[in-house]
């Protein structure tokens, strides 16, 4: 009789945590206002979603309103305490005001959610300088700082440079110092003056050569005979992902499993000195060796020292990030650290750095 009450207060007490361990969210906005976009510039939205709950929070289908808006999102299960996206593409293909609506549906509820983008599609702009802040000269760009992210072998992901002739002549945009990974395609080839085109930029992932970032500095030449420098720099970044297809599910079993101490770090002010750091620790709760495969940074004002990047089941090691003050105000680049594992759940870990400097408007997120 007490063996089987033992068994009845464990099998309630086994259900019970079952009927607690639930997801939830949060998201950092309803409404993603995308002000005046131009006429025929697909305009983009994302929002971040967070799982506030106590077991993984999967975003299992999202439907737009109409086919004129695209959504993508983060496929994979969402831990808890986690952040995953969805980014949202408005075609533009018609003037005047848009408003439209996306059902969600995630693990976390039987009924859908609901997230808008709002905008206005224009055939002029008053001024460039709010969607084209780049500022080349004759021409301006949205960007000068690419970034293709969550890259798998074999995919050849495209991203576009939104480019404006502000000049009263014709210009040919042209890319100089391009790797063999990209290709560019200019729509159209010439631009006369006032003109908005693209500038079609496509990966070719077979070409990379290492797992983690992939970066590189390309140049779009302003006139014929252009020279290569700073000012027309535009920055391309491609992170590759390890392959875990292969893995069978008591190798997922098996599998090690990264936990943080934080998930981003943040450094406070620097005042007056030249260089500060912080530490954070990153523990294995899995069942087998964590691998920090590659640890990247994305700016040369961060320096990083690992203690181990092999951990043991059970183990802990720390992280040192560092944040040099004289590289700090010329990074285009935010401050970040990028981590490559072998734990399929986590392949891939960015850790944003904050830190403030002495002038305010040079602070780095």
């Amino acid at each position: 009789m007490i063996l089987r009450r033992i068994y009845m207060w464990g099998a309630a007490c086994l259900v019970a945590g079952t009927l607690w361990a639930q997801p939830d969210l949060k998201v950092d906005r309803d409404v993603a206002n995308m002000g005046e976009i131009m006429f025929q510039m697909p305009g983009k939205a994302e929002f971040q979603i967070e799982n506030t709950g106590t077991s993984d929070l999967l975003i299992t289908d999202i439907n737009p309103s109409c086919g004129c808006t695209t959504v993508d999102w983060t496929k994979t299960p969402i831990a808890p305490g986690e952040k995953g996206k969805i980014e949202v593409v408005y075609d533009a293909q018609m003037l005047g005001v848009f408003q439209k609506d996306m059902e969600v549906y995630t693990n976390a509820s039987e009924e859908p959610f609901y997230l808008h983008i709002q905008g206005r599609v224009v055939s002029k702009l008053a001024n460039y300088e709010g969607l084209f802040p780049i500022d080349l000269g004759n021409v301006r760009l949205n960007t000068n700082n690419i970034e293709f992210d969550n890259v798998n072998k074999g995919d050849c992901p495209m991203v576009e440079i939104a480019v404006v002739n502000t000049s009263r002549t014709s210009y040919v945009p042209q890319l100089m110092h391009l790797p063999p990974y990209l290709e560019a395609r200019y729509l159209p080839e010439k631009l006369s003056g006032g003109r908005i085109g693209k500038i079609q930029l496509t990966l070719d992932s077979e070409h990379l050569q290492q797992l983690g970032l992939n970066q590189t500095n390309i140049y779009l030449a302003r006139k014929v005979g252009d020279q290569i420098g700073e000012e027309n720099e535009i920055v391309v970044s491609a992170v590759l992902l390890p392959d875990f297809s292969k893995l069978t599910k008591a190798d997922l079993e098996r599998a090690p499993k990264m936990v943080l101490s934080a998930d981003s770090l943040d450094l406070g002010e620097m005042g007056r000195r030249k260089k500060k750091t912080g530490v954070i620790t990153i523990e294995n709760q899995g069942k087998s060796t964590l691998e920090i495969r590659t640890i990247q940074v994305f700016n040369r004002a961060v320096n990083v020292s690992l203690g181990d990047r092999k951990i043991e089941a059970g183990g802990k090691t720390k992280l040192k990030i560092t944040i040099q003050d004289k590289y700090l105000v010329k990074a285009k680049n935010k401050p970040r650290v990028l981590l490559i594992t072998n734990d399929p759940a986590r392949p891939k870990v960015t850790i944003p750095v904050k830190i403030r400097t002495e002038i305010k408007q040079e602070e780095k997120k």
